[in-house]
């Protein structure tokens, strides 16, 4: 067995019965297996996808494990010399998968990712440069973030991340949605660190991985992803990307983001951008007081987001000592 493409499930059948439609439907030649991991979803994706595809591998994880700790089962069960970490809301042809795994295994890259596309074809962010410290964290932040942006426009710092591909790109870390990876590589580095529940696990993951080897991003192959469908109906969300700071899957990116600040960063870079986070919140109370004194200008924020933001920096600031402490703990939310 070559590869061996690992899908995570909780209560998104369709989309999972989606991509695999997708990635069966050229009818070239699969040297892979699949590998369906279950988070409790307790509701009949089982029957549906097994129905739809007998010859798949079913894993239930008897809970909701979230990201990292149901792709690791993933990996201990599959018998392939790579591993893909597939989104269940992908649109993978194989031909791109197919094309993809021989690269790799045939290249001194230890991972690798695709150009991956909005259902409209636009380009999405599909590998990432790491910034000193992880400061690209701040950019999300309300008002602060947009002065950190301007500064570093200003400074003609580089873009962190890879806007779009049309051939073999290096970087520093791959998207989770679409990531193919060595067995030996896993074997050096490790597998995801399990006190992720979602979001930065697979960042964290990259930066282990590359102490082994280069990653890249093979930008000629493209793969249709549905941003954020899985997770915004687990946290009924309605936000797409990673700049959503305003309810419970907000929440749960500021928590990841920290804690992999800490795991691959330091305390030192931690605690700064702990300082920014904080310090966001009295600029934040300024910026909707005065919204409604702008004119014409559109308000962008309202008193009922600055409360769910008070909210998450509290939640960051209760974790704040475990993860400081770096010791073994589910930093889950949901």
């Amino acid at each position: 067995m070559t590869l061996s493409i690992i899908i995570v499930n909780y209560k998104s059948a369709q989309l999972v019965l989606d991509c695999l439609g997708t990635l069966h439907a050229s009818g070239e030649e699969q040297p892979f297996e699949v590998l369906v991991v279950d988070n409790a979803s307790g509701d009949d994706s089982r029957t549906r996808i097994q129905g739809a595809f007998p010859a798949i591998k079913w894993i239930d994880m008897g809970y909701n494990s979230g990201f990292a700790r149901a792709n690791n089962e993933g990996i201990r069960q599959s018998a392939g010399d790579a591993v893909l970490l597939l989104n269940g809301d992908t649109l993978p042809r194989a031909e791109a998968v197919n094309a993809c795994c021989r690269r790799l295994l045939s290249s001194s890259y230890v991972a690798a990712g695709v150009q991956l596309l909005n259902a409209d074809g636009s380009p999405q962010i599909s590998g990432m440069y790491v910034m000193k410290g992880g400061l690209n964290y701040l950019l999300p932040l309300p008002y602060l973030g947009k002065l950190i942006k301007k500064m570093g426009e200003w400074a003609k710092v580089e873009k962190p991340h890879v806007p779009d591909s049309s051939g073999r790109v290096d970087v520093d870390w791959i998207n989770g949605a679409f990531l193919m990876v060595k067995k030996s590589a896993i074997a050096a580095a490790g597998m995801l660190d399990e006190d992720f529940f979602l979001y930065a696990e697979e960042a964290e993951w990259c930066g282990r991985l590359r102490q082994t080897g280069p990653l890249c991003i093979y930008g000629d192959l493209r793969v249709i992803h549905l941003q954020g469908e899985t997770a915004n109906q687990t946290f009924g969300s309605k936000g797409k990307g990673y700049y959503n700071f305003f309810d419970r899957k907000g929440c749960q990116i500021m928590l990841s983001n920290f804690v992999r600040i800490r795991k691959q960063f330091g305390i030192g870079w931690f605690l700064l951008q702990l300082f920014f986070y904080v310090a966001e919140i009295p600029v934040f109370f300024l910026g909707v007081l005065l919204a409604p004194f702008r004119g014409r200008a559109p308000v962008r924020y309202t008193w009922t987001q600055l409360g769910q933001y008070c909210r998450n920096v509290g939640v960051i600031l209760g974790k704040s000592p475990a993860i400081i402490r770096n010791k073994p703990y589910f930093y889950k939310v949901l």
